[in-house]
């Protein structure tokens, strides 16, 4: 993936995106349950760790489908763009093989084991947003809005995450993470997803709502943080817990 060239499209409005991230991922680590435990603790629930990576490789499958139909709409409505997606999408295919399913199998995890999980209600939730720009309102900017959030706040979180949990687990059982992050920052993948995502605004609206955007993203990864937490250190999976979980009174804080 060739890095974008020159200044940042659209500086100011980056500098109102970013700056919403940074306080988001300060408002998760304060108010999400179980947070901070990979990012600072000491006794690594495997449990949780194992179901966590499992869930990314899924999501990580699942988001195949709404990147091939963001190239659809960029075919149609612009070919430079598309054949730029169409790379991204490329390199980034596989991931869940190349970096995340070795460091399961690490730690005892086999692939069966990983396919055959059934994926998190938050995850559903999240590709079915994704899809509802696409599907209703022939748009790929949630999507495209949504990949710059994950790239963002992996670049911001990530390294001190694996850092701690190769304290714990030892450098060779995080290669496949490790090997992630590194291809994120050797890339600039922000850049280039912010470069995609310019592209699609046209208005001072287009702006307000990639803002609403990485908003509503942010409340369904909260969503999943608290969806794993229920299931794996509560315990409690019936529908009242679960829907407790989910409260969209908590998840309306984010922002």
């Amino acid at each position: 993936m060739k890095k974008p060239i020159g200044q940042p499209k659209k500086p100011e409005l980056r500098s109102r995106v970013d700056a919403l991230l940074d306080s988001m991922i300060v408002k998760f680590y304060k108010e999400v349950p179980f947070s901070q435990h990979m990012l600072n603790g000491s006794n690594l629930n495997m449990d949780y760790y194992k179901r966590h990576n499992i869930e990314t490789i899924l999501r990580l499958r699942l988001k195949r489908t709404v990147d091939a139909l963001a190239i659809r709409y960029f075919t149609k409505h612009d070919p430079v763009q598309a054949k730029a997606w169409a790379k991204y999408t490329e390199e980034e295919m596989l991931h869940d093989t190349e970096f995340f399913v070795r460091d399961l199998e690490a730690v005892g995890v086999s692939k069966d084991a990983i396919y055959s999980q059934e994926s998190l209600l938050s995850t559903k939730l999240l590709m079915g947003y994704l899809l509802f720009d696409i599907e209703y309102k022939d748009s790929p900017m949630a999507l495209i809005s949504s990949v710059y959030f994950v790239e963002y706040t992996t670049v911001k979180t990530q390294p001190q995450w694996l850092d701690n949990l190769a304290k714990i687990l030892g450098k060779d059982k995080i290669i496949g993470a490790r090997g992630h992050v590194n291809l994120d920052l050797k890339d600039d993948h922000d850049d280039f997803v912010w470069d995609v995502l310019v592209s699609l605004i046209k208005t001072p609206e287009d702006e307000e709502k990639v803002l609403e955007h990485i908003r509503n993203v942010g409340r369904l990864y909260v969503a999943y943080f608290m969806e794993l937490h229920q299931e794996l250190i509560v315990g409690q999976t019936d529908d009242l817990i679960l829907g407790k979980s989910l409260d969209m009174s908590v998840l309306a804080q984010v922002s």
